[in-house]
């Protein structure tokens, strides 16, 4: 198949307030692309915005809580209105939260689904009928490496990856007779505000890497697999490396990731 334009598409973006999902704004931008981002800082949307305007893009900002059905609403109804439709939907908002399961409430895994399966499940749902009219649409899923293969102190963000990896792997099939396509993007470690925003931290570790990828280096990989219609993309070469690991030699894997990961 040729290529996906990007030209003209309708673009809605979530957590775009920051890391993948700023870069991913400025960048579709260039590209040409209309979007709507939300966040719940209204600061920086307004902030991004400018940069769009400023690059000859068009931009509309929608600040509120993804959680919240009004806020989702908010979001389509803008969409509809400033330009008739979407043609591509990328869930990027997410939070985490480090530390043993069992030092934790049930509130810190309900709270972290919400945001990162629930929310991002129920605004698919209600996009669908504007997708369904788009001109060759595709929603890109934000996962994470962890939705591959899970690791200590970090339970309850990669059960809520796994969940965003079967959803997107069912509904990708569901969908594909109604012309819409589906990414799954899995980045290994950002270099961005996801760990200073973290609703709890009670491991004392410093989990930014040296090595982290940078937000712009994984928006521009993401906008290339739209391109390039891919289905799912793991973005670093450690990443794959551990997912292929825990496919063929499982025991080792987790022998591995209990004593190397914690």
């Amino acid at each position: 198949m040729p290529r996906r334009q990007l030209a003209e598409k309708r673009v809605i973006i979530t957590g775009a307030s920051s890391g993948i999902g700023w870069h991913l704004a400025l960048q579709l931008a260039q590209h040409g692309c209309r979007m709507i981002v939300c966040a719940r800082r209204k600061d920086r949307l307004d902030e991004l915005a400018t940069r769009v305007e400023s690059a000859g893009g068009e931009c509309v900002v929608v600040a509120g809580d993804i959680c919240d059905p009004a806020t989702r609403k908010n979001l389509l109804d803008r969409s509809s209105e400033h330009f008739g439709g979407v043609d591509i939907l990328i869930n990027n908002a997410g939070i985490g939260a480090m530390g043993r399961f069992d030092d934790a409430n049930s509130e810190r895994l309900r709270k972290i689904f919400e945001v990162n399966f629930f929310a991002m499940a129920e605004l698919i749902r209600e996009s669908l009928p504007m997708l369904k009219q788009g001109d060759d649409p595709v929603i890109v899923n934000m996962n994470s490496v962890l939705g591959h293969r899970a690791t200590p102190l970090k339970s309850e963000y990669c059960a809520s990856k796994f969940a965003v990896h079967g959803l997107s792997d069912a509904i990708r099939a569901e969908l594909s007779s109604d012309g819409i396509d589906l990414l799954l993007v899995s980045p290994s470690t950002t270099d961005s505000e996801f760990f200073d925003s973290a609703i709890e931290d009670e491991t004392g570790k410093n989990w930014k890497k040296s090595g982290a990828m940078p937000p712009e280096t994984v928006a521009a990989k993401t906008i290339r697999a739209m391109q390039k219609r891919r289905h799912e993309i793991i973005l670093t070469f450690g990443g794959r490396i551990i997912v292929w690991l825990d496919r063929i030699i499982p025991g080792i894997a987790n022998r591995l990731v209990a004593r190397f990961g914690q």
